[in-house]
């Protein structure tokens, strides 16, 4: 059986959790998420709690039971408190604004990028070299904030590029290193 599965969800207070047509809602302070449930799976809302168990006993349901636990806890949250992931930009000449809804983006090409959210997603430029994405949906914000990176990955070399806040970039020595070695 699935330690995480097995765990009952708090329901927060302000929270509704309501199950229609094989598909889990989730409404709260900030929105409302929807998921459809798969099949395999079924999920109980008895007083302030969620109960996930799974209808079979085969490798791929008892693979789904602790993921689908996990998603509708990260739809809990999700509705209370929200995600968010940063995001800094290193390099001369690199920089990132908010023009109207979209997010422009100088990375050292020839052109800027210009990027529009999908709807539910919110990204603000505190400076110009740090961006964060916000929203609701868990899945949706690692999407973006991983889109946005992949515009310009950093470089083992200098470093150069989009990365997460507090990434660690392994970095290489360069053909200098090899010529000092001779």
């Amino acid at each position: 059986m699935s330690r995480v599965g097995r765990k009952p969800i708090q329901i927060a207070k302000g929270v509704s959790v309501v199950l229609q047509d094989g598909a889990v809602i989730v409404k709260g302070p900030k929105g409302e998420l929807l998921s459809k449930v798969h099949k395999n799976i079924a999920v109980e809302v008895t007083g302030s709690e969620v109960l996930v168990s799974r209808k079979n006993e085969e490798k791929e349901t008892r693979a789904l039971h602790g993921l689908w636990r996990a998603l509708i806890q990260n739809m809990i949250v999700g509705v209370t408190q929200g995600y968010s992931k940063k995001l800094e930009i290193v390099g001369v000449g690199y920089k990132a604004e908010m023009k109207g809804r979209k997010l422009h983006l100088l990375l050292g090409f020839s052109h800027p990028i210009l990027f529009g959210p999908p709807e539910g997603i919110k990204i603000e430029t505190p400076s110009q070299t740090n961006i964060t994405v916000s929203g609701m949906d868990k899945q949706l914000v690692g999407l973006v904030a991983a889109k946005i990176r992949s515009f310009r990955p950093p470089e083992p070399y200098k470093g150069k590029g989009v990365k997460y806040e507090g990434e660690y970039i392994r970095r290489k020595a360069g053909k200098a290193a090899a010529t000092a070695a001779k």
